[in-house]
């Protein structure tokens, strides 16, 4: 193999590895969550649901002897089928459609109390969701019968409809209980003499099968609840004439066929009946059979597989009503402390105190933005308030540096260091910062002209030691960019003004912020400890005592990623690195005094509101998509769009407040199907980087240069100028 390829397999094999970490877990764990809502959907009857009812028609073909015969048609041989009576004294109680948590045990605590034992002809998909219900009543001595997996008429489905509901009403009997049945009832079946010819060939076609049909002769009608009297009355046989007796223990209130098995079992005991299974009335032998092997096991992981899928329903309906409470909860408290915030610096005369007018220093950490350096630096040298400006080189190899040298502007100089990373890059412009008061932006950002004069203002207060500033997205004439837009303002803006008003601002902006070179140094600079340095540094100058704020017109323009790649790697970083820093600054939950204050109120809102609620929040899309496919549609659907319309409202005044136009709004519910889930996925592969042990690299966005600097740019300076000389 050549030198090429052998790099190309190292290529690939490196690809690979990354893979699982990368897309594997998260599609596992989606893919995992969708199989267990699919078998909740399965097993409720929204898979394949059928619910058609045949009305009866031609009795032609049916033998007269059927129709004449007894209530229990055993048709295994196709060429004598036999129609078979419960003997007298004998009454066999059966009950339909179950079993149903709350009235099944009722029921079955009558027949204990009593000692009477019945039959149970059971559904499939109940079954799977109470095993231990089925599993009392073959303890208890009761019979068990086949009612179908999804109660369908079936004289309507096909052979293999049939098959699939009775092998699936099977599976689930053997996976609870143990035993299978050669008890058969169809569903919406009752006396004998309604069988018509479609039934007819469906009784045939059971017994085929190894089933033996039982009908009633003696229906209590309780399913229309006209009270216990009256079902008493429908239950009681023909004075000492055998019966199968029809009730129900699911698919409604069964209150009243509870209270009527109360006094109709002693009633009927007194007149000498038996209550007993159908095929020990009938002397035959049990419909049970145990069941080993496979067909065991297959059972026992099908009503496990269902449990599971039964209690992260629970689990998730929990976490949605959750997540509801915390989404519509965050919003009230945005949008109410946003508006105090809002009043409170927009009132006539408001000041920080006295104006602050003394030069700042900008710091621009720039690596291979030959792109957008030119731009940015342009954009400061309109500052209306006077500055001077350090580009700190960290290694680039586009030639960045020699960019802004050629370029000749005043107060400008240029650092050169060895690639060392942002932090380091920063903690470099500070040490040659000549001002007290230290501004920091990105290299891919501009300002306006008012933007430092608006952000070093609230340094009239002598308590404040740092202040974040308005970063917008320049490029939003894309959809991606819109969507970021739209989170800018309403998500990270809105946000600020929050935690401004509660003392508890989480980050400063890498693309704009403002610093007091004390507090700087009190906490030792920027640090490398995480990806977050922004998100570091801010946690440790709240726990130093320090008031950190927000200033609404330090406007920003930064240019966001274009695509999806690179918006998945900007956000990756910042998702692990706010993990990073929370953990970091976990001890000032225990601390005192300021330091205690932002751990037991700033880290908990972070926490909550940047890496619980998102996490959870797909829950509210998963749940759409379930709703969509299986219902109630219409229900599912303005419950969605009620929490679209809650965020639009947020959205909307975040934009009013920011003064941007709503035009950008109208892409706000695409961006709730769609980029919404990007941003779950990158939390989540957040949380499985930081569970693992995973480390994760600073990664280098490609930018364009598409952003331009507002406000008027000066005229380049002549060539033989002093201030052009770089310094480090």
């Amino acid at each position: 193999m050549t030198t090429s390829g052998r790099r190309r397999a190292k290529k690939a094999r490196a690809v690979r590895r990354r893979l699982p970490m990368r897309y594997l877990l998260p599609s596992l764990f989606l893919v995992a969550l969708f199989a267990m809502l699919m078998l909740r959907g399965y097993v409720h009857n929204e898979i394949r649901p059928d619910h058609r009812i045949r009305l009866l028609e031609a009795r032609d073909q049916v033998p007269s002897a059927m129709h004449k015969g007894g209530p229990v048609i055993d048709a295994r041989d196709p060429d004598k089928p036999v129609s078979l009576n419960v003997p007298n004294d004998k009454i066999v109680l059966t009950f339909d459609d179950g079993p149903d948590p709350v009235w099944t045990p009722k029921v079955l605590d009558q027949l204990k109390k009593h000692d009477a034992r019945a039959v149970f002809f059971v559904t499939g998909a109940m079954t799977a969701r109470h095993p231990d219900l089925v599993e009392r009543m073959v303890e208890e001595g009761h019979e068990v019968g086949l009612h179908t997996f999804n109660h369908p008429d079936l004289s309507l489905q096909s052979k293999e409809r049939i098959d699939w509901e009775l092998s699936q009403n099977q599976m689930a009997l053997a996976g609870a209980t143990g035993v299978r049945s050669s008890l058969f009832r169809a569903p919406y079946s009752n006396f004998v003499w309604h069988l018509d010819n479609k039934n007819w060939d469906l009784i045939k076609y059971a017994g085929s099968r190894g089933y033996i049909a039982a009908f009633n002769d003696t229906d209590s009608h309780d399913w229309r609840r006209q009270g216990v009297d009256k079902i008493i009355k429908n239950a009681t046989p023909k004075p000492g004439k055998g019966a199968i007796v029809l009730m129900h223990d699911s698919g409604g209130n069964r209150e009243q066929t509870v209270a009527a098995l109360g006094r109709f079992l002693p009633q009927q005991k007194a007149k000498g009946y038996d209550f007993t299974t159908l095929t020990e009335a009938l002397g035959a032998p049990s419909a049970h059979t145990e069941v080993s092997g496979m067909e065991l096991w297959k059972g026992k992981a099908f009503v496990y597989a269902v449990g599971i899928s039964e209690n992260i329903t629970v689990v998730l309906v929990g976490g949605l009503a959750i997540v509801g409470v915390l989404v519509i909860g965050r919003f009230g408290l945005m949008l109410v402390l946003a508006f105090a915030h809002a009043r409170k610096v927009r009132r006539r005369g408001f000041r920080w105190g006295a104006p602050v007018t003394e030069p700042v220093t900008v710091l621009v950490p720039a690596y291979n933005e030959k792109e957008c350096i030119e731009n940015t630096v342009r954009s400061l040298m309109a500052s209306d308030h006077p500055i001077e400006v350090i580009v700190i080189d960290d290694g680039s190899s586009d030639g960045t540096a020699d960019i802004v040298e050629r370029m000749w502007l005043p107060n400008v100089r240029v650092v050169r260091q060895v690639n060392s990373g942002k932090p380091a890059a920063l903690n470099n412009g500070i040490a040659h910062a000549s001002h007290d008061i230290i501004v920091m932006m990105d290299g891919d950002t501009v300002f306006e002209p008012s933007t430092v004069r608006h952000l070093v203002q609230p340094f009239g207060d002598p308590r404040v030691g740092a202040v974040a500033g308005n970063a917008k997205v320049g490029n939003r004439d894309t959809l991606i960019g819109a969507w970021q837009h739209i989170e800018y303002v309403m998500g990270f803006n809105l946000d600020r003004r929050m935690y401004d008003v509660l003392r508890c601002m989480p980050t400063i902006p890498g693309a704009v912020g403002a610093f007091r070179r004390t507090a700087l140094d009190r906490v030792g600079g920027m640090s490398e400890d995480t990806l977050a340095e922004d998100t570091d540094i801010t946690m440790a100058i709240h726990r130093d005592g320090w008031h950190v704020v927000y200033a609404e017109n330090a406007r920003a323009w930064t240019e966001a990623p274009e695509s999806v790649q690179q918006l998945w790697s900007q956000r990756y970083r910042w998702s692990y690195g706010t993990m990073q820093a929370i953990w970091k600054h976990r001890g000032a939950v225990f601390d005192r005094g300021p330091s205690g204050r932002f751990g037991r109120v700033g880290l908990p809102l972070v926490s909550l509101f940047m890496v619980i609620t998102p996490l959870l929040a797909p829950l509210i899309d998963v749940f759409l998509l379930y709703g969509l496919i299986f219902g109630p549609t219409q229900k599912t659907i303005l419950a969605w769009l009620g929490v679209l319309l809650v965020q639009a409202v947020c959205a909307a005044y975040a934009f009013r407040l920011d003064k941007e136009k709503m035009t950008h709004l109208i892409s706000l519910p695409l961006q709730q199907i769609l980029y919404r889930q990007l941003m779950y996925v990158v939390l989540l592969q957040s949380w499985i980087t930081a569970l693992t042990g995973g480390r994760l690299r600073w990664q280098k966005l490609r930018r364009t240069g598409v952003v331009e600097a507002p406000g008027s740019i000066p005229t380049q300076r002549a060539a033989h100028s002093d201030d052009r000389r770089p310094v480090g």
